[in-house]
């Protein structure tokens, strides 16, 4: 069985995009959910070393990768991505899951365990909780928000290092991170991959709301939390609250890493693929 890139509709007619790698039907498949800049492809790694165990799906959010742009920015806020999540679920006969969410891919399993307990069959986090740092905050806006018009792979993989935080990756591995974030349009230069509007939404959309009762939604599913050690979105403090309310869940800090974890570490590998195994 080989990965399939699938396109679907969700309620509103705007058609979105997940690469389904198919695996045993015995077993939970596992839903990843990609941050503000990133895409389905993030999980590609993921996928490869689990999908002969389990289904793996991977989601492209409105304005993000292969799904399309929506006309108002508005459709790019928290409430309309939840309901495009619910809409995959369905539309791919996925109504239960292992979530894996990434910084914004989080925040919406996290809010899942509100609206759709019974979806969730565990989760994991990366770099992301019930508080996020407002410093942080603006640097992902003004990131999302940026196009930078690069001439090639080269000056996108320099412009990452420049203005990305730490992350310890290999030159073979950043110039993968770098076309999974640039890719080159009609004019030559590579482009965001992602709508740059999509901070007008986050502006738009002020202050997040305490997420603390979101978390605590969790309950009943098993949990895992990985955070860059040098993640200035998720405090250091914010993640050991996490731990007390929940002192069965799996941590793993990442050394020498900020905002946030790319999953591909040997730490992260080793401790994600040791929790995933553990759920039937």
């Amino acid at each position: 069985m080989t990965t399939r890139r699938v396109f679907f509709h969700a309620r509103d007619g705007l058609r979105l995009a997940a690469l389904d790698h198919p695996g045993p039907e015995g077993r939970t498949p596992i839903l990843c959910l990609h941050g503000l800049t990133r895409t389905s492809e993030d999980f590609d790694s993921l996928a490869a070393r689990h999908s002969g165990k389990r289904r793996v799906l991977a989601l492209d959010f409105a304005g993000h990768g292969e799904s399309a742009r929506a006309a108002d920015v508005a459709r790019y806020g928290v409430e309309h991505s939840l309901r495009d999540v619910l809409d995959a679920m369905a539309a791919l006969h996925c109504h239960r899951a292992v979530v894996v969410g990434t910084s914004f891919g989080g925040i919406l399993a996290m809010i899942l365990g509100v609206l759709r307990p019974t979806a969730l069959a565990g989760v994991v986090l990366n770099d992301v909780g019930p508080v996020l740092e407002p410093v942080a905050l603006d640097h992902v806006r003004d990131f999302v928000g940026h196009d930078p018009a690069l001439p090639g792979l080269e000056a996108a993989v320099a412009h990452l290092k420049a203005v990305l935080p730490p992350l310890v990756m290999g030159e073979a591995a950043w110039q993968r991170f770098a076309t999974g974030t640039f890719r080159a349009g009609p004019d030559g230069a590579w482009h965001p991959r992602w709508d740059i509007r999509i901070a007008r939404a986050m502006e738009a959309a002020g202050q997040m709301p305490d997420l603390w009762p979101a978390f605590g939604a969790l309950a009943h599913a098993p949990l895992m939390l990985v955070r860059g050690a040098l993640s200035t979105l998720l405090a250091e403090e914010t993640a050991l609250r996490m731990g007390e309310l929940r002192p069965d869940m799996r941590f793993v800090e990442i050394a020498g890493t900020g905002h946030c974890p790319t999953l591909e570490e040997p730490a992260a590998i080793a401790a994600l693929d040791s929790f995933l195994d553990r759920i039937p």
